[in-house]
């Protein structure tokens, strides 16, 4: 087993791609602090991890005592702490046009802001471990659709936050900072914003192909997949990189020629 006897919290776990890592990161042999807003949806995936591998905090991370709770109940339950995953996010369209102050504070205080103070108050055990983080963000960081600028910034904002903890911290204290950032993901809540704009309930099952070569778009499970190689001892001494999982080059891509109406979309 590749993670046999860690430890990780894993942020925005009761659904989509927390919830497939968490449950890939029991199976490879950790332990997991389950978390998120949803406590049934929460209860259910600490069933699935099985007795003794989970534990569930649920709270809303742009509070100020969330990261420390979720330090604490890791070391209080399993009695110590080897990674974190920042997966929680919040996942809105805007523009410049509907983004106001308020609006943009709120999706840097919870995509941003609260994985900067989770790595924060781990790193004391982090340190101990010489343990991980993992930050979950998104190909639209480097620029974004123009229906995704407020949470675009907040995941460029993440990016660099990687690129800089995962050099000073790798330096300071042993501590590995690196990020996924995937593509479109075929997630629960993704399913269910597609239906909300009208598509039908098996909009994922033709899609153009401009936006899923493969004739599909990726699986919360393949993320989980790749997640484990950067919580693992398997990626060495690797710290402040930035992984895009997309099934075409984000960068530098051809303008879409497609006119559908389905769009890609954030991953959460």
């Amino acid at each position: 087993m590749r993670l046999a006897d860690k430890v990780f919290i894993v942020t925005g776990s009761t659904t989509g791609i927390g919830k497939a890592i968490a449950l890939r990161a029991v199976a490879e042999g950790a332990r997991v602090v389950i978390h998120g807003l949803e406590e049934n949806w929460g209860l259910d995936v600490v069933a699935a991890a099985g007795p003794g591998n989970a534990v569930l905090h649920i709270g809303d991370m742009a509070q100020e005592q969330t990261p420390q709770q979720l330090v604490e109940l890791a070391t209080r339950t399993f009695g110590r702490l080897d990674g974190v995953i920042n997966n929680a996010a919040i996942v809105a369209s805007s523009n410049l046009q509907s983004t106001d102050k308020a609006f943009l504070l709120r999706l840097l205080e919870v995509n941003t802001i609260a994985p900067f103070l989770l790595i924060k108050a781990a790193l004391a055990e982090l340190t101990i471990r010489r343990g991980c983080v993992l930050n979950i963000g998104s190909v639209n960081a480097y620029s974004g659709e123009p229906n995704l600028l407020a949470y675009s910034v907040s995941k460029g904002a993440l990016m660099t936050l990687t690129r800089n903890l995962g050099d000073t911290l790798h330096r300071e204290n042993g501590v590995r900072v690196n990020q996924i950032n995937p593509g479109w993901v075929l997630t629960e809540t993704e399913m269910e914003r597609k239906k909300s704009h009208g598509l039908s309930p098996d909009w994922y099952r033709d899609l153009p192909s401009v936006y899923a070569p493969a004739g599909r778009i990726l699986a919360p499970a393949e993320i989980a997949a790749a997640a484990v190689y950067w919580l693992s001892d398997e990626s060495g001494p690797v710290s402040g990189q930035v992984v895009d999982l997309e099934q075409y080059p984000f960068i530098g891509r051809n303008p879409p020629k497609d006119t559908s109406t389905i769009h890609s979309s954030p991953s959460k």
